[in-house]
């Protein structure tokens, strides 16, 4: 069996252990010259949904130390997603789950045994083209900086909602923080915020908004006609 590795960034685990995002993205060249291809997981998938069984979730590799089950795992365009769950009263689940939320440990690795592969060509990366998919686990040291777990609930995103419901918008920059932590592009955050999230909270300021609930909404309309013209 071999592992890849891949960093995760936790914005959240929910209180019942539950968290979901990608494991692996497709495409991207990693720190052993190799690249994950889409459709690399399909059939391993299809053989588990079949066989009633599902990727094992372990700690560290470590075959005698389960710590969560995945509950649902997909292909999309982006990679290979999973929802998964940390089981509670599991020691090493728990401690777990204390380390992620703190931030303290920010890598998933899969384990797979290579189906098919394609050789690396002028230097480029070797593809991964068909993989069956043994495990996913939560490490201490990722290798592919793409991957991301995202959070069932993101805490910062609720704040940004309230304090726009609320009359009170976060300051630009804060903002274009919170996209480039989506991983919206430096320049193309920097003109969302500072061009139409930007204008529309300083509307409010000169008093061009009529009520608290108007602001809030054109300066989330503002920011989402920025997303469809970049």
């Amino acid at each position: 069996m071999k592992t890849k590795d891949f960093p995760l960034q936790v914005k959240d685990v929910s209180d019942d252990g539950t968290f979901e995002g990608y494991g692996s993205v497709f495409g991207v060249r990693d720190s052993y010259n190799e690249s994950v291809e889409p459709g690399a997981f399909v059939e391993s998938l299809v053989r588990h949904k079949r066989e009633g069984s599902s990727p094992l979730m372990l700690w560290q590799h470590d075959p005698w130390t389960p710590i969560g089950v995945w509950e649902d795992m997909a292909e999309d365009k982006k990679g290979l997603w999973g929802k998964g769950r940390l089981l509670g009263g599991v020691q090493k689940a728990d401690e777990a789950k204390i380390l992620l939320k703190a931030g303290a440990i920010q890598g998933l690795s899969i384990g797979y045994r290579e189906v098919d592969t394609t050789p690396s060509e002028n230097g480029g990366p070797r593809k991964l083209v068909k993989l069956d998919l043994l495990e996913v686990s939560i490490v201490s040291f990722p290798a592919n900086r793409r991957a991301r777990v995202e959070s069932v609930k993101s805490e910062v995103m609720e704040e940004f909602a309230r304090r726009l419901r609320d009359g009170d918008p976060m300051p630009v920059k804060e903002f274009e923080d919170i996209l480039r932590e989506a991983g919206v592009p430096k320049a193309m955050a920097v003109q969302i915020a500072s061009v139409g999230y930007a204008k529309a909270i300083r509307s409010e300021s000169e008093g061009e908004a009529n009520s608290k609930a108007t602001a809030a909404l054109k300066a989330l309309r503002a920011a989402t006609d920025q997303f469809k013209t970049l």
